[in-house]
């Protein structure tokens, strides 16, 4: 417990006292983890996503698709992953998928560019990967990457700002500089219904 209350701390300013301010247009966003996720790791990021949007819904996991297997077998295709996601997505809602596999996109001329998270934008769908980040504080930046992408699928492109939640990896992980959501993009979230202070 104190883990979370800490993360939370240090990841986002938080009052959850705002709910009473949340609009009717708020979607649902579920929680879709494959089946090599872990239980753990699943509870700590609901209970962050939690923190900062009224509607989190927790859906029993799933097996990971082969068919989004790349040629080589090595890797998840993310883009495929978010399609089949979106599928199963209904309007008003919006889901991400949460694995420790690799995953990766075609990016630059390179067929197979490993990612950290993936959200088109807008979307209905995104995807994020524990693969890449630090072990030492994973949970943390698995947290930011999450709302990074489903940052995406409400719409908000890139940011210029390094502080930001929402700027681009740039095929690195900028995680740890990452602090909070700049005004621009906090004003849009919380037009969305995003319990951002």
């Amino acid at each position: 417990m104190k883990k979370i209350v800490f993360f939370i701390g240090i990841t986002l300013l938080i009052s959850c006292e705002n709910r009473s301010l949340v609009s009717d247009k708020n979607v649902i966003i579920h929680i879709q983890p494959f089946d090599d996720f872990s239980k753990s790791d699943l509870q700590m990021v609901a209970e962050c996503l939690r923190t900062i949007y009224p509607t989190i819904v927790v859906n029993p996991s799933i097996p990971i698709p082969q068919s989004a297997r790349n040629i080589s077998r090595t890797r998840y295709r993310a883009d495929s992953l978010i399609h089949i996601l979106s599928r199963q997505t209904h309007e008003g809602h919006l889901t991400i998928g949460l694995t420790n596999q690799d995953i990766s996109i075609t990016k630059n001329g390179v067929a197979d560019w490993g990612v950290m998270g993936l959200g088109f934008c807008p979307g209905k769908s995104c995807v994020a990967s524990t693969f890449r980040l630090s072990k030492k504080n994973k949970l943390e930046q698995l947290h930011k990457v999450a709302i990074h992408e489903l940052g995406h699928t409400e719409g908000l492109p890139h940011c210029l700002e390094k502080s930001c939640f929402m700027r681009d990896a740039e095929g690195k992980n900028p995680t740890n500089e990452e602090t909070e959501f700049c005004k621009r993009c906090k004003k849009k979230l919380i037009n969305k219904g995003w319990l951002l202070k």
